[in-house]
């Protein structure tokens, strides 16, 4: 018998979670697959639209790492807060904002989550609590911390998950919040989407402590690391962390063993590694072909699978369309939505 491929998690030497906890049924299979096809889907056209002049400034895409936002939104609740830093795209997807409004964003148009005033960088849904979108880096993570002190001082039950990657990590406010987050018992998740690369630098070269679930140990911060392409071991982590901070016992941190499959953005050409590194974690990774491959043998069909993603590419190609006739805002909005 061959030997099973190890994962991105698994090659890091980390742990997996017990089997058991990584059953899905079909019907969750169903969803995690069309969810993480609309992201895919989504960040390839809007790398095609910043390729055509269509989106300007920068465009950091979310290919490859889509199993880690899927994963922990299926494990929230209505009321839970999202922010993040600016590969946001796909986080705003998987929390339900419209792909039209997002796309149009992207393009600068009156349509977009922010009028056409942000771009890619900076977007928010008070709607679906998704609360950016920041450019600056680790920004997010003070931001997220004070969600969950908002969520504690009113004495709901509700949980901030805060996303920043291993680069960001790095920032000495994520300490500082770490430390006022365990202080006072607030109920967020940190979680740090490690993709192996800080922009340009690999984690080995950027970071002296590799294993991110340690990074809240002297705050007294549980952690975990998790196998980031498999969307059942990021849902069973996800579902722990929760309960753990809707039980009042403070703050969690869960690093997600990811990969990126673009450059750090569209302006990135990635030549700091190799195209054959980015092509073995594709081929035996790849977290929608995991779950493709798994509805397989439960006798979903070639043509049902066919059918979503065709679906799945009629939304994405219906926000393109908007988002390159929905007018561009006027000039007057300058002025609007300023704080002296």
């Amino acid at each position: 018998m061959a030997a099973a491929k190890k994962s991105v998690a698994q090659e890091a030497g980390n742990g997996a979670r017990p089997i058991a906890n990584l059953k899905f049924t079909k019907e969750q299979e169903l969803s995690a697959l069309r969810e993480m096809l609309l992201i895919r889907r989504f960040e390839e056209k809007a790398g095609q639209l910043y390729g055509m002049g269509a989106i300007g400034g920068f465009c950091h895409l979310y290919i490859g790492q889509e199993a880690v936002v899927v994963g922990v939104q299926m494990a929230l609740k209505d009321g839970d807060q999202i922010i993040t830093g600016y590969r946001d795209h796909g986080h705003m997807l998987a929390c339900g904002m419209d792909a039209k409004g997002v796309m149009a964003e992207l393009t600068g148009r009156r349509g977009g989550y922010s009028k056409g005033k942000g771009g890619s960088m900076h977007m928010f849904s008070k709607e679906k609590n998704f609360y950016g979108g920041h450019g600056i880096v680790g920004a997010q993570v003070s931001l997220g911390t004070g969600l969950a002190f908002a969520n504690r001082y009113r004495g709901n039950d509700n949980v901030s998950v805060a996303y920043f990657g291993d680069g960001a990590a790095n920032q000495g406010q994520v300490y500082e919040s770490f430390n006022m987050a365990e202080l006072w018992k607030l109920p967020v998740i940190y979680v740090i989407e490690n993709n192996r690369y800080a922009m340009g630098t690999s984690v080995s070269r950027s970071s002296a402590q590799q294993d991110f679930s340690k990074r809240g140990v002297s705050f007294n911060i549980p952690g975990e690391q998790v196998d980031g392409m498999d969307v059942r071991a990021v849902k069973a982590a996800a579902d722990a962390a929760v309960q753990w901070c809707r039980e009042g016992k403070g703050p969690y941190i869960l690093e997600m063993q990811t990969y990126r499959y673009r450059g750090h953005s569209m302006s990135d050409p990635a030549k700091y590694r190799t195209r054959e590194e980015v092509e073995k974690v594709r081929h035996d990774q790849d977290p929608i072909e995991q779950v493709r491959n798994r509805l397989l043998e439960l006798k979903v069909s070639e043509q049902e699978l066919k059918a979503i993603d065709a679906e799945v590419r009629e939304i994405v190609n219906a926000s393109a369309d908007f988002a390159q006739t929905d007018p561009e805002p006027d000039a007057s909005e300058l002025y609007t939505d300023v704080y002296r």
